[in-house]
């Protein structure tokens, strides 16, 4: 059951409030002192906490009720907390809200705006706590994972990639080629290295090649050598990047592209560890570990006779598939926090909170390599230490009518309307605008709004 705490030293308080909230089948304790208060809280699973500011007869200070919440918000950083105050003390309960308070009421308080705001509040908090247990859970997944297998500096907080990192360190010490699948920038080579780094050939050479970066009368020789004379303008001998991965691991990017007779040569090294140069009639063995990836639909391929099937099988004893970064919305925070820490250009510099709502919302059709490029740019073209929606450059931010074109303000006709629509219950209209109550509080002093 939703639980209340109330801690104000007129029993009178906890009657009304018990009366009140039980027609909303929200139970209430009501104590009436800071000590009974912070004791209870350390006992009882509390949802909400109303507070008077002040508990000595004849003091009016409001000290007492501002050492209560320093003292609540210290054990308990997400528990909400409403404010009671005489109106003597509202300056007071601002400044306690600008320090993380959920909202303040004036005694004798308005009854509907009370239950609005203790209805509302509840309801984040208990979404407040989901979100922190998962979030706590992902977390006790990485730091797992980190203690468990070399990650290579990895930068994830998505389950989904969490499950790929848990397939590639679990399959990496089998000695069996691995098929990577996945859209172009979502991060196929850093699970390879994973793959590697994880093997028993970690110690050995780490070699790449793109097949669509390259020619196609050149790709056999990358792969497999050539001799002096080969082909038009091999003048010496050159070593192929089989030779070049023995005794480690050969990453074949973009396996899709690879022509037919290289495919069937490819088929003969995965079978026998043999190959020959280009040119050549001597057979030269290598033990190599083949991790191949691909953005292409192999299977499809196959049906139209462009890819061998025996290949493909050969290639995919294990399959490890990375969903593109629109699914994995959880990985998209913390990797723009890693580029710009990793960006001499972004030195103090950080993202405003319309920014990161921004970068959520966008779909990332080009992967992490979009958006390790967006935030490039964005930290060359931010002109202060914060980072807002304009500097992203984002078509989806462009067209959110609600931000002002030169920063990161909501409109004030906006602002209003919510706060009307809300009662003027701060935390409702904060909920509804996507704020925090915080970054409300700021736009209605930069604004001039006043709260009635």
């Amino acid at each position: 059951m939703r639980t209340v705490l109330v801690i104000d030293d007129n029993p009178a308080v906890g009657t009304a409030l018990d009366l009140l909230f039980g027609l909303r089948e929200i139970q209430v304790i009501a104590v009436q002192s800071p000590e009974a208060g912070l004791d209870t809280l350390a006992r009882e699973d509390i949802g909400l906490v109303l507070q008077d500011m002040n508990f000595t007869a004849d003091t009016t200070s409001g000290e007492e009720g501002v050492a209560l919440f320093r003292a609540i918000r210290a054990r308990h950083p997400d528990l909400p907390i409403i404010l009671l105050t005489a109106w003597t003390h509202l300056d007071i309960a601002v400044d306690l809200a600008k320090a993380g308070a959920a909202d303040y009421l004036a005694k004798p308080w308005d009854d509907q705006k009370l239950l609005a705001s203790v209805e509302n509040l509840l309801e984040l908090g208990a979404s407040t706590r989901e979100i922190s247990r998962l979030h706590e859970q992902r977390r006790k997944l990485h730091r797992d994972l980190e203690a468990r297998y070399d990650l290579r500096g990895l930068v994830f907080g998505s389950e989904q990639l969490a499950r790929v990192v848990e397939l590639a360190g679990h399959v990496a010490r089998a000695d069996v080629p691995v098929l990577i699948t996945g859209p172009n920038g979502a991060g196929k080579e850093k699970i390879a290295e994973i793959v590697q780094a994880n093997s028993s050939v970690k110690s050995g050479p780490f070699v790449t090649l793109n097949c669509g970066a390259l020619p196609t009368e050149l790709i056999e020789a990358e792969l497999f050598g050539a001799d002096a004379g080969a082909y038009t303008g091999a003048n010496k001998m050159r070593e192929g990047k089989f030779e070049a991965a023995d005794g480690g691991t050969l990453f074949l990017d973009e396996i899709g592209n690879l022509p037919p007779t290289g495919q069937m040569k490819l088929l003969r090294v995965l079978e026998t560890g043999r190959f020959e140069r280009l040119g050549s009639n001597r057979e030269r063995q290598v033990k190599v570990r083949v991790i191949s990836a691909t953005n292409a639909d192999l299977p499809a391929m196959i049906r139209d006779g462009r890819f061998r099937e025996d290949l493909y099988y050969r290639l995919n004893t294990i399959q490890i598939d990375i969903p593109p970064l629109a699914e994995r919305r959880d990985d998209v925070l913390p990797l723009a926090r890693h580029f710009l820490q990793d960006n001499p250009l972004a030195a103090g510099k950080r993202l405003s909170e319309d920014a990161e709502r921004a970068l959520l919302q966008h779909a990332w059709p080009g992967n992490v390599r979009e958006l390790r490029n967006t935030l490039q740019r964005a930290a060359l073209l931010a002109r202060g230490d914060s980072i807002g929606v304009a500097d992203l450059g984002l078509p989806a931010a462009a067209a959110q009518p609600a931000i002002a074109i030169g920063g990161d303000e909501l409109d004030r006709a906006t602002i209003e309307a919510a706060l009307e629509r809300a009662g003027g219950v701060l935390a409702q209209a904060a909920s509804e605008l996507g704020l925090s109550r915080q970054a409300l509080y700021r736009r209605l002093e930069r604004l001039g709004i006043k709260r009635d």
